[in-house]
């Protein structure tokens, strides 16, 4: 892939960032809220525009992980086993349910209206969020993985779920008895994160090894040929090479172009169709741990917090950057024509 333009700032920074690992951030479907889950045991709402803390909530251990319902209210979920709902404006805590271990990530589903989370226990569990606090009434199923829940994406009905082992399930959220398409992610190492595309066709992989596998949910050999996986946040220096892990990956709601969040601490955007980086933005202070667009893609969060790849060693603090995205960073570049013998 090719080498592309270096932005010369990161964005503003937002006040009163978590005090430990931040584990992800969203922004709403709906506005500039923003939700941000942490290793302080904290949830917390910003309000971007405003640059403020609007609201903030304690679990007992880490929160692992976040989504909105709406504007009013979102879930999380924490290594204290708990998945919970929180209503911002009266500060009201809702109990959904729990896993047998820590639970890693959480979706909400509107085309289902449910809550999906996975977790270190080798599970899924589906939760209808009309029956919080009653967890007999909240839990609509458990469904058994191959191993420890990583990541989750949605698009659609469509549910992609990556585990331990390089494992990846593909589910239909209306029909959860069995997965629809079992994988084996095509990178050779553990997966850090997948997400869909917005168009539906198909999710994306990042894992350890610094790469990237863009993957098709289409099982036609036509389909499957398109596959392909790409090296990034890498760095060669007198003939060596460093590689980072990828650990964050977001889509542009607009232009299906998609951003990369390395340990190198850079943020690359990417042309899936080309197969170019369109943008690197300037190097942030310490690892990339989370990367979100906003709804209509005029701003990126980015949770600029070491992810302990290198040991518990000084590091710079936990923060949160906001950029506007300029049109040039995200938009697709058409593809050149083959010049015509003369």
């Amino acid at each position: 892939m090719s080498t592309a333009t270096t932005t010369p700032t990161g964005g503003r920074e937002l006040s009163q960032p978590p005090s430990d690992g931040i584990s992800n951030l969203r922004f709403s479907n709906h506005s500039d809220l923003l939700l941000v889950s942490s290793w302080d045991k904290t949830l917390r709402l910003y309000d971007v525009g405003e640059n403020s803390l609007k609201a903030e909530f304690l679990h007992a251990g880490p929160v692992l992980d976040c989504c909105f319902h709406d504007d009013s209210s979102g879930f999380s979920v924490s290594a204290d086993h708990t998945v919970r709902r929180y209503v911002f404006g009266s500060g009201k805590e809702d109990f959904l349910g729990r896993h047998d271990a820590p639970v890693r990530c959480v979706e909400y589903s509107y085309a289902a209206g449910q809550v999906i989370t996975g977790s270190w226990d080798k599970t899924l569990k589906c939760w209808d969020p009309r029956g919080a606090n009653s967890s007999d009434r909240a839990l609509v199923g458990t469904y058994l993985q191959p191993e420890r829940v990583y990541s989750l994406s949605l698009v659609g009905y469509r549910l992609v779920v990556a585990t331990a082992g390089r494992h990846v399930n593909v589910y239909d959220l209306r029909n959860m008895s069995q997965p629809e398409q079992r994988r084996e992610s095509s990178l050779k190492y553990q997966t850090r994160s997948v997400r869909c595309y917005p168009n539906g066709t198909g999710f994306a992989l990042s894992s350890i090894e610094g790469r990237v596998a863009m993957e098709f949910f289409d099982l036609s050999e036509a389909a499957q040929a398109k596959k392909y996986a790409f090296k990034c946040h890498r760095k060669s220096e007198a003939g060596r090479d460093t590689v980072y892990p990828v650990n964050a990956m977001a889509f542009h709601p607009i232009y299906g172009t998609f951003a990369t969040g390395g340990c190198d601490g850079y943020v690359n955007v990417w042309d899936g169709n080309n197969k170019k980086r369109l943008y690197q933005y300037s190097k942030y202070p310490t690892s990339i741990a989370a990367l979100s667009f906003s709804r209509d893609g005029r701003l990126l969060a980015v949770a600029s917090s070491y992810t302990y790849e290198e040991g518990d060693i000084l590091h710079e603090p936990d923060a949160i950057f906001v950029r506007n995205v300029n049109e040039v960073e995200v938009r697709p570049k058409p593809k050149a024509l083959p010049v015509p013998p003369p």
